[in-house]
């Protein structure tokens, strides 16, 4: 069963600047909600109990959205507007913080939830990857397939060939089930190895820490989870699950006006 999850929150999001200097990607505005909570609603969605947040301290933004605001709800109430305080309620589960002290990488980040995940399998939500799916949510489709296989998970997607260079890529052999992968190539700027790219979804089995605190910087000077990844695959089975779902990438300007006309 896996109960716990990470969400990395300690980039730059150095793609939608200058905005983002002064408010996190997380907390883009979609409908009436910021993009973080949907994603943790789909966590909830998918039967996580406790989310581990992994931030900055240039994000205080976020932790806040997460704590309750006594102050506000006095406001409300005294002012009689207390049907106003349904828009306060939160997704129900345990959330914890953890700062990272520098953007140092999707792998670095990662590797601070090992104390938080202890022995159990956990999952992993890129905030500012969006599947709209209309049946089973990404993560719960990657967490189906590891109650099947006991094994590390890792969401795909075909991408057009010219994007690729953007992605991890991974390569595999398809058993019609599953994905056996054998190899990922963090941003293959020439040859990539197939046209499934890894979006931001995974579960993992925790022998991903024993990689995680021994890579080095890899692509970008950064700590690169796909890195860890790879070692992985030298010791055990790797899956990949295409998922079901349009994605949507809300660090492109374009995708994001698209996913904030589908929420609003």
């Amino acid at each position: 069963m896996v109960s716990k999850a990470i969400i990395p929150c300690g980039g730059y999001g150095t793609r939608s600047l200058p905005i983002t200097k002064a408010i996190p990607k997380e907390m883009f505005p979609l409908g009436l909600k910021p993009a973080i909570h949907y994603i943790v609603e789909e966590a909830v969605n998918s039967g996580i109990e406790q989310l581990l947040i992994v931030t900055s301290k240039s994000k205080d933004s976020i932790f806040d959205y997460f704590n309750p605001s006594i102050e506000l709800e006095v406001y409300l109430k005294n002012k009689n507007k207390e049907h106003l305080l349904k828009h306060l309620e939160l997704p129900k589960l345990d959330i914890f913080f953890i700062a990272q002290p520098f953007a140092n990488g999707l792998g670095d980040a990662i590797r601070l939830g090992k104390e938080f995940v202890g022995n159990e399998p956990f999952g992993v939500l890129l905030p500012d990857d969006f599947v709209i799916s209309k049946q089973t949510s990404a993560l719960k489709q990657l967490m189906n397939v590891y109650k099947e296989t006991n094994s590390s998970v890792i969401g795909l997607k075909q991408v057009k060939q010219d994007h690729l260079k953007d992605y991890g890529v991974i390569k595999g052999s398809d058993n019609c089930k599953f994905i056996e992968i054998e190899n990922i190539v963090e941003k293959p700027q020439t040859d990539p190895p197939s046209d499934l790219a890894v979006i931001g979804r995974y579960i993992f089995t925790p022998e991903i820490f024993r990689f995680l605190e021994v890579i080095e910087k890899g692509v970008d000077g950064e700590i690169q989870l796909t890195d860890a990844i790879n070692g992985l695959l030298a010791t055990q089975t790797v899956y990949g699950k295409i998922i079901s779902g349009d994605r949507y990438d809300i660090g492109k300007l374009e995708e994001y006006v698209e996913l904030m006309r589908i929420l609003s």
